[in-house]
């Protein structure tokens, strides 16, 4: 089970998440209360272990201005969301290699087999996170989408699918069971205020799904 603590603001809590057992940690470049600049990211990856991944959340972001915020943050994945550039993936791959991990966000809809079907001729990507989203957020709306409806779309890709929206220490074994996910990813599910990690939830969270995708397993 691949986990990522997103949205974080500050070493203390990107340390955090790497000392409960987190896959990855993620910053948001994007419109958002948990927003970061750059230089504060850069400022925290360099205090980072190498086997953590860090990954940046970019919405409607231009090429180059996603390859400067990587090489300037030392940033080893991207988690792109709406884009105006339909081959942006192809460019960055293209670009950055294969070292780059790249994820592309589905929001779910009633449609979510047709885009993963879609997806799964885009070999640039290495998996798909779907999100909720409501009409003033793309992500980290703390809404979770409709799990049983999407359980078989969630079963039957043989995509890397990471689940996301509105989950928390309370409900993870629950969406871990129900998707079977490739990974998770939490921002505001494990916060005391946005962009603040609550570090017992946060460790919680990531017990629960540790222990549900060992069950899964068995």
């Amino acid at each position: 089970m691949w986990i990522k603590i997103c949205a974080n603001t500050s070493l203390k809590d990107a340390l955090l998440a790497y000392e409960a057992g987190a896959d990855a940690v993620g910053f948001v470049f994007a419109e958002s209360p948990r927003r970061v600049t750059a230089e504060q990211v850069a400022a925290i990856t360099r205090h980072l272990p190498s086997t953590l991944e860090k990954i940046g959340v970019f919405v409607n972001s231009a090429f180059d201005e996603i390859v400067q915020t990587l090489n300037q943050c030392g940033l080893t994945g991207v988690q792109l969301h709406a884009t105006h550039d339909p081959d942006l993936a192809s460019k960055l791959r293209e670009h950055l290699g294969a070292h780059l991990t790249i994820l592309r966000v589905i929001h779910y809809s009633q449609d979510l087999a047709a885009q993963l079907s879609a997806a799964q001729a885009d070999r640039s990507i290495n998996g798909i996170l779907v999100d909720s989203r409501t009409a003033t957020a793309v992500g980290g709306t703390g809404v979770r989408f409709d799990w049983q409806s999407a359980r078989h779309s969630f079963l039957a890709s043989h995509l890397k699918l990471v689940a996301a929206g509105g989950l928390n220490p309370a409900n993870v074994t629950e969406a871990i069971h129900t998707l079977q996910p490739w990974g998770v990813d939490v921002a505001s599910g494990v916060e005391v205020a946005p962009g603040q990690k609550d570090p017992d939830l946060l460790r919680a969270f990531i017990s629960a799904a540790r222990a549900a995708a060992t069950i899964q397993a068995q």
